[in-house]
């Protein structure tokens, strides 16, 4: 598959990997006004040490809602965590007290949140929302705090951190705002850092600038990245391994290489129909039909299977597994079941 698009080798393998975050049957449900939105469903996927891993997929697939749960940030109610684990480093995130949440959020694990307006504290000043993590998780004294703010925000890119410690978020370009979250996510030199669409709503410059400092970091503080997009471009760039997300469920799960060249789920075969293609040129690029289902009215059977060009009778009444189909490949399909 000939693309406008290049997928990064991966030289990381799961046999000699350690797992960081192992999230198993996770089920994030919202109860509204009588209804359950299974907005998380069934999830389960590992994390490896040292590795970049993506969840792609479109808006309401339920990928920022998983980031949340692991996060333990879910507003309850409406959202409450039914079931399942979330094991990081040995410990299940799901059973740690509020405090003790608050210590691992920020400093062991990171979070680049998908709106740097919105996050950054627009009566607070760059310099203060930096340092702040550092004084209360590395208990530094408000001097070196500032002293290492100024260290971050030369990391990741500013060349006056002196004077831009000094500003507030309106006064930077998205850009720049989204250089600080970066800033504030990797103070602490996070074990896992969580990027929400870190792009999104980025010119195409600053995007890959983004990229590249992210990936960076990853090497300059020896940690993992779980990487959630909807943009098949960064999964390319960044990731070693790639997990398609829809409907509240993972549909499939490889190697970036793998999912490029071979795709087996229907969902993902037209995901990546609709990139542009340099060896061929079509009056209008391909496109999946239809949209991705409320997540309190998904089909009885196979969530795809309204979309699905390949559904079968099977497909309207059963929803399939996840199942390993060969070595680190997983697809939940029935074309692939007994």
């Amino acid at each position: 598959m000939s693309t406008l698009i290049k997928w990064q080798s991966s030289k990381i393998t799961n046999e000699d990997q350690q797992p960081l975050l192992e999230v198993k049957g996770l089920k994030t449900y919202f109860h509204i006004d009588g209804k359950v939105s299974k907005a998380v469903d069934d999830v389960d996927f590992t994390v490896f040490k040292g590795e970049t891993l993506a969840l792609v997929g479109e808006s309401g697939s339920g990928k920022s809602i998983t980031s949340l749960s692991i996060m333990g940030l879910i507003p309850q109610p409406p959202g409450k965590i039914e079931a399942g684990s979330i094991l990081f480093g040995g410990k299940d995130l799901l059973k740690l007290s509020d405090k003790e949440m608050m210590r691992i959020r920020g400093n062991d694990i990171g979070m680049i949140f998908q709106e740097p307006m919105t996050s950054l504290n627009p009566v607070f000043t760059i310099g203060y929302q930096v340092a702040e993590s550092l004084m209360r998780h590395k208990k530094m004294k408000k001097k070196d705090a500032y002293r290492k703010t100024v260290d971050l925000l030369k990391l990741v890119g500013f060349a006056r951190a002196d004077d831009i410690i000094h500003d507030y978020p309106h006064q930077l370009s998205g850009g720049m705002r989204q250089r600080v979250m970066i800033a504030i996510a990797v103070a602490c030199n996070p074990d896992l850092l969580i990027a929400d669409e870190p792009t999104t709503a980025l010119d195409v410059t600053i995007q890959a600038q983004i990229l590249d400092l992210l990936l960076e970091l990853k090497k300059e503080f020896n940690s993992s990245i779980l990487l959630i997009t909807h943009d098949l471009g960064v999964v390319a760039e960044t990731a070693d391994r790639v997990m398609v997300m829809y409907g509240g469920q993972i549909v499939e799960e490889a190697s970036v290489h793998d999912l490029f060249t071979q795709p087996k789920h229907p969902y993902a075969i037209g995901l990546l129909e609709s990139i542009p293609n340099m060896d061929r040129t079509v009056e209008r690029l391909h496109s999946i039909p239809g949209t991705v289902p409320p997540s309190d009215r998904f089909p009885e059977g196979c969530r795809f299977e309204p979309r699905c060009p390949m559904a079968m009778e099977k497909c309207r009444l059963i929803n399939p597994e996840l199942i390993e189909i060969e070595p680190n490949r997983k697809v939940r399909c029935h074309l692939f079941g007994k």
